[in-house]
C-alpha cells in the first residue's frame, strides 16, 4: 500500500509533468527563455508599457536542445522551421507566463516583425561547452547598452539563477517521496486513487483528440495519419482497432511536428510523448467499449509509467522518447484488456526487448513514423502480455524484475548511448 505522502507526491508529479504545450517543446523552451530575458530587460529600461525588443540575442544551448530544435515546424509561422524564428517571436511577442504555450498570443504582426528581425542577423546561437546538463538554455538579450539574461536547466520550464550549479539544479521530479518509485507503486496509485482525483487526465484526451482531428483535416508533415485513413491505407491495413490506434496517433503527431497552432497535452516535457501516452489508450478504450472510469485509470497508468521511466532516463537523451511513451500506452492498453499487474509487467518487458536502441535524431515531421512504430509495438506487446507471453530474463537485457529491466533500458539511453548522441548531432550539423 502507498502512504498518503506517496499518493500526494504522485498526484503532484502527474500535475507537473502532464501539461499543455504548443509546438515542439525544445524550440518553445528556447522561446520561453528569450521571452523571460526580454521581460527582464524591459523591466530595467522601459518607462511605459511599450515592449522594448532586444537589439541582440545571444544563446548558448546544450546539444540535445539544438538537435531537437533544428528541423521542426514553429507554430503560427505558416510552416517555418528552426530556432531563429522561434527566438525572434519569443523576443517580440512571447509571454513567459504562458510556459510552453509561450507563443500562443503571437499575432501576424509579430510574425512579420520576427521575419524581419532574423534577416538582420541579430541572433547568435552557440553550443554550450561548459555545462553538462542535456537540457540547458542560456539567453542574453541587450538593448541600449543594457543586458538581461535567463537560464533554463533540468526541465523545459525550470528557470535557474546564473550561479546555480548542475548539481543543485532541479531534476525532472522535485519529490523526495518518489526516489524509490517502482512500477508496482505506479500501478497501485493508478488503480486505487479516487476517480475524482484523477479526472483531470481527461484533459489530455480532449486536447490530443483535437490535435488528431486537425491532423486529419489539413495536410501536415508527411501526412502519415491521413495516409492510413485514405483508401490506400484502409485497403492495406483495414479498419481494425490496430489501424485506428496507429492512424489517430499519427494524425496528432503530423499536426504538431509541422507547427500547427494547437495545444497538445505533453508528458515529461514532450508533446509527442504526451500524444503517444494518450491516443492509443483513448482509441483502444473507445473501440473496446471500456467505461470512462477504466479509461481514466488506464490514462493515469500510461502517463505515470512514462514519467517513471523518464525519471531515470532524463528529460532529453539519445533514446527516442516514443520508446518511453509507447511503453506507457502498452501498459494502459493491457489494463483495458483486463490485465493484472503481472501481465502489465510482461507488456513492459516486451516493449523493452523490442524498442531499446531507437535513436533520437531530433524533432521533425518524420517523428510520426517513430511514434507509429512505438505504438504498433505497444499493441503487440499488450496482446502477448494478456496471454502471459513475454520476453524472459534468458533474453538480452531483460531481467526477472521489471524495474531492473526498466533501469537497464534507461542506463543504455542515458549513459551507453552518449557517444551515439554526439555522433548523431555531428551528422546533423555537417550534412552537405
Amino acid at each position: 500500500m502507498l502512504s498518503a505522502k506517496e499518493n500526494e507526491a504522485l498526484l503532484e508529479l502527474l500535475h507537473e509533468q502532464v501539461v499543455p504545450a504548443i509546438g515542439c517543446t525544445e524550440p518553445m523552451a528556447v522561446a520561453l527563455c528569450v521571452a523571460r530575458a526580454t521581460e527582464l530587460l524591459n523591466a530595467k529600461i522601459s518607462k511605459d508599457d511599450q515592449r522594448v525588443v532586444p537589439e541582440k540575442i545571444h544563446l548558448k544551448l546544450s546539444a540535445n536542445i539544438l538537435k531537437n530544435a533544428m528541423g521542426v515546424g514553429i507554430p503560427g509561422t505558416g510552416g517555418m522551421i528552426g530556432l531563429p524564428i522561434a527566438v525572434a517571436m519569443g523576443a517580440i511577442g512571447g509571454k513567459s507566463c504562458l510556459g510552453l504555450e509561450v507563443l500562443r498570443d503571437c499575432t501576424p504582426d509579430v510574425l512579420d516583425a520576427a521575419k524581419q528581425y532574423i534577416t538582420e542577423n541579430r541572433i547568435e546561437i552557440k553550443l554550450e561547452d561548459k555545462d553538462n546538463d542535456k537540457l540547458f538554455i542560456h539567453g542574453v538579450v541587450e538593448a541600449g547598452g543594457i543586458e538581461a539574461e535567463a537560464t533554463i536547466k533540468g526541465s523545459h520550464t525550470h528557470f535557474v539563477e546564473a550561479t546555480e550549479t548542475a548539481s543543485s539544479a532541479r531534476e525532472c521530479s522535485p519529490c523526495d517521496e518518489l526516489k524509490c518509485l517502482t512500477l508496482r507503486k505506479v500501478y497501485d496509485f493508478a488503480t486505487s486513487m479516487p476517480i475524482a482525483d484523477l479526472e483531470f487526465i481527461l484533459e489530455a484526451k480532449r486536447l490530443n483528440e483535437a490535435a488528431a482531428e486537425e491532423g486529419l483535416r489539413e495536410n501536415y508533415g508527411h501526412q502519415l495519419g491521413k495516409t492510413m485513413c485514405s483508401p490506400l491505407g484502409r485497403g492495406i491495413m483495414g479498419d481494425s482497432i490496430f489501424a485506428k490506434v496507429l492512424s489517430v496517433t499519427s494524425c496528432a503527431c503530423d499536426a504538431r511536428m509541422a507547427g500547427a497552432m494547437i495545444p497538445v497535452m505533453s508528458n515529461s516535457g514532450s508533446g509527442n510523448q504526451g500524444i503517444c501516452a494518450t491516443m492509443p489508450v483513448v482509441v483502444f478504450a473507445r473501440e473496446n467499449h471500456n467505461t470512462e472510469h477504466e479509461l481514466i485509470r488506464a490514462l493515469t497508468l500510461s502517463h505515470l509509467t512514462a514519467i517513471y521511466i523518464k525519471q531515470s532516463l532524463g528529460c532529453l537523451s539519445a533514446l527516442c522518447g516514443c520508446v518511453v511513451a509507447s511503453t506507457g500506452s502498452s501498459v494502459g492498453i493491457t489494463y483495458l484488456m483486463g490485465g493484472t499487474y503481472e501481465q502489465i509487467s510482461h507488456s513492459v518487458k516486451n516493449m523493452i526487448a523490442n524498442l531499446t536502441g531507437m535513436i533520437c535524431d531530433g524533432a521533425k515531421p518524420s517523428c510520426a513514423l517513430k511514434l507509429t512504430t512505438g505504438v504498433s509495438t505497444a499493441v503487440m506487446s499488450a496482446m502477448l502480455a494478456i496471454q502471459h507471453k513475454y520476453v524472459t530474463s534468458a533474453e538480452g537485457i531483460i531481467e526477472d524484475d521489471v524495474d531492473r529491466s526498466i533501469h537497464n533500458l534507461t542506463s543504455i539511453g542515458s549513459k551507453g548511448m552518449d557517444e551515439t548522441d554526439r555522433f548523431v548531432l555531428d551528422i546533423m550539423t555537417h550534412k552537405s
